[in-house]
Order: C-alpha cells, then structure tokens, then sequence
C-alpha cells in the first residue's frame, strides 16, 4: 500500500534536526505496530527473531508511507529480567532482580563483544536510495535500571544504598556506550535515538539533581559519539521536561520526541523552544484517538502552516502508533503532511 510518490531523502530530517525548513513536509515515527506495517508493506510479518527479514520489512513500511528512514535496533541486546505480567501495560514495580550486593553480582550482564550488527551492513544494499535507519538503543539508562530494581526499590536504594545505585547504572551505562560506539560506524546508520522515559505528567520520574548524578553523563557521552561520527541525536522520552529542558539542548540534543497536550500541546512546545531543538511529530495520542480524520487533517495541516517557513518540525503522532489506534486516523495524520 504506498500513499505517494516521493523518494526518500533523508537530508529534508537532517535539516528539520538542523533547525531548518525541509524542502518538502517530513514525517516522524518512533514506531507503529504490526498490523499497520503489514498493510503498509503488503505482506505478512516475518519471524522477528529474524533480525535482517524483520529490517527489510520495517523498512518497506516506512518507505511505503512516506518517511525518509525506518527505526531498528542495531542488535537484539538486551538486559534481561524475569518475566512480568503485562497485557496492555506493565508495572515499574514488576519484575525487578536486583535489591541487593548479592543479587548484583549474582546478574549476568549482557556483554556487546559478541553481539550481531551485521544487518546493519547487509541492509546497505536493500536501502532505498536517498533513506537511512534510525538507530534506537537498547532502551536507555533509567529505563533499564527500572526494569533491573522496581520503581519503589529505586526510590529506597537511592537513599539506603546510594553506591550500589552507582554500580548498576555505571554497569548499564558502560554497556549502553558500548551499543552506540559500535552502532554509529555503520554506513546505513544515519540518525542515533535514545530512548528512555524520564517523567510522567507533572514531573520527572526523579529529581533532577538525581538525574544529573546518575543518567545525564551517559546521555552526554551518547551525544559526543554520535556527533562525533557525524550523526544527529534524537530523544524519545514521555514526561514533564520543563525543570530539564535546558540541559537536554545545552547537551546538544537534535530533536526531541514524544508529547502529550495534558503537560505541554506540541504547538506551545514548539513556539517556545522552536530554533533551539527540533520539534518531532507531537499530534496527541488521546487527540487522535477521539477525534473524526478531518480534525486530525485539520490540526495536522496548521501545524504544517506554523513550521512551513520556520523549520524544525517533522510531522507525527505524540507518541507511536500502537494497534489501538484505528489505522486509518493514522494514515489521514501523514497524508495531511504527503499532502500539504
């Protein structure tokens, strides 16, 4: 199912990173779902444990809507935990491992020497001209420290045992630089992200002095990689950034990515911070979800007119597009952008 006719160029990303207008409307997804991606490609999804089938199969998709790149892992590491009961959601409570010195050292930490890359360079060849990937992380910093020791444990640690808060996420952290070192000298790489949710509503998941202490010198360090191969840096991540903001761009952050109009409509977001990052996708999720396609079209279509000769906005949803919401909302959201 392809909506246009447009060739990929992933340079129009690249300027909107830049601050700059685009040479054409340009989209933004973090990731859809399944289904929406069988449509798109029109064919069924491949095993996903096949890492190169599964990329060349994202990639139909996302050329097929529109996008000037498709998101992948760089390789299927990750920080493995017990199973946790999880449907539609999951508890920042569940599943945890580590409580203590004994359970730290007794984890078994992945290691990336040793880890697969090679679709990064297969896939060079199957790329459509003028597209690149969007590299995610293997979720980031505080995320995985969530994931290894429950919210509630984090908060106690943090106080009761500050130095083994230190060794879990410099464990972490030492592994994740790793993951984007060896990601970043890839030809097909052409956007670095990092995702890891920070906040929620009204605030950051932890103080900012906290995260200063044990999450911002990681993201730091991502940068200066990516930056240093010459590669742009986004950030996905959900919350309340107004006490962080500062410190996301001062660290010199591309584009930032995932919004919701309940902290902050993307619109006020981007009158206030637009020159100084770019503004990714940002149409609300709930906004989506209750409202008829001609108000999404019309939305998306004055927010179009507010970035047209500004620059730095590339158009999408709030979030990522998960099954629940209705596939052809979705694709009335990007035709008002293939279409603008």
């Amino acid at each position: 199912m392809k909506l246009h006719n447009r060739k990929p160029d992933i340079e129009n990303l690249y300027k909107v990173l830049r601050c700059e207008a685009p040479g054409r409307p340009t989209l933004f997804e973090y990731f859809m779902n399944v289904p929406l991606y069988e449509r798109l490609a029109g064919r069924k999804a491949p095993d996903p444990a096949d890492h190169l089938e599964t990329l060349k199969f994202t990639i139909d998709a996302f050329a097929a809507a529109g996008y000037d790149f498709a998101t992948t892992y760089a390789c299927p590491m990750e920080f493995k935990r017990p199973a946790v009961y999880r449907k539609d959601t999951f508890s920042l409570n569940d599943g945890f491992c580590i409580t203590d010195e004994e359970s730290f050292e007794a984890y078994r930490w992945p290691e990336v020497e040793g880890q697969d890359f090679s679709a990064l360079e297969k896939i060079r060849g199957y790329l459509p001209d003028g597209m690149k990937l969007l590299v995610r992380g293997p979720s980031g910093v505080l995320a995985n420290t969530l994931y290894l020791v429950g919210y509630d444990n984090l908060c106690y640690m943090t106080y009761d045992n500050p130095a083994l808060v230190r060794a879990i996420t410099d464990n972490i952290g030492a592994r994740v630089i790793k993951y984007y070192r060896e990601a970043v000298q890839y030809e097909s790489a052409g956007i670095i992200m990092m995702n890891d949710d920070w906040g929620f509503r009204t605030q950051t998941l932890f103080p900012p002095a906290w995260m200063r202490e044990y999450i911002f010198p990681w993201k730091r360090q991502i940068v200066e990689i990516a930056h240093g191969a010459g590669l742009p840096v986004t950030l996905h991540s959900c919350g309340f950034f107004d006490e962080i903001i500062d410190e996301i761009i001062e660290m010199g952050v591309d584009g930032k990515h995932s919004f919701e109009d309940t902290i902050i409509p993307v619109e006020d977001f981007y009158e206030k911070w637009t020159g100084k990052i770019a503004v990714l996708g940002g149409i609300d999720m709930d906004f989506i979800m209750r409202s008829t396609e001609e108000e999404i079209v019309a939305r998306s279509r004055a927010m179009l007119e507010r970035s047209a000769s500004r620059g730095g906005y590339a158009h999408g949803t709030g979030n990522s597009v998960p099954e629940y919401i209705p596939q052809d909302k979705f694709l009335a959201l990007i035709r008002a952008a293939l279409e603008y």
